[in-house]
């Protein structure tokens, strides 16, 4: 799977990630402090992470800063794009089985290796829902981005 992730820090946790990433056998994108000489600013960085998965260069992305809280709403921003910001394995469940998140939204202060692991288990083991009721709640959410809800 494509993953394009961003930061607007480097810091050991998105190190980890990217180590965990591609040890998943993941092809990773950098964006942000983890691609030098580019914006680091997290509503930069973000973006550019969350626009190749709009666009379909990426199957998923996940972003960070600090709290993580930036990052998810500039990454929402982008039309076609649900992040969601999970501190924790559940969460990353819920997210990815009813809501259908695209693109996972980390906190850097947060998040340990270890935590880090449990949320990426959950993220990328959970499927979306097939029961009619979430998946209407998600084209409902697609269709915000159109004006058309």
């Amino acid at each position: 799977m494509r993953i394009s992730v961003s930061s607007d820090m480097d810091e050991p946790v998105a190190r980890t990630l990217l180590d965990e990433l591609r040890a998943r056998g993941h092809d990773v994108v950098t964006y942000g402090a983890l691609s030098p000489g580019a914006d680091p600013q997290w509503a930069v960085c973000s973006e550019a992470a969350a626009r190749e998965v709009a666009a379909g260069r990426a199957d998923q992305a996940i972003v960070c800063c600090w709290t993580g809280t930036g990052a998810s709403i500039a990454a929402n921003k982008v039309p076609g794009v649900r992040a969601a910001l999970c501190t924790d394995a559940y969460t990353a469940d819920g997210a990815r089985r009813w809501n259908d998140a695209n693109v996972l939204a980390l906190s850097l202060r947060l998040t340990s290796g270890p935590l880090l692991k449990e949320i990426l288990d959950a993220w990328f083991t959970a499927q979306p829902s097939e029961d009619a009721e979430d998946r209407e709640n998600v084209a409902r959410v697609g269709r915000l981005d159109t004006g058309r809800a």
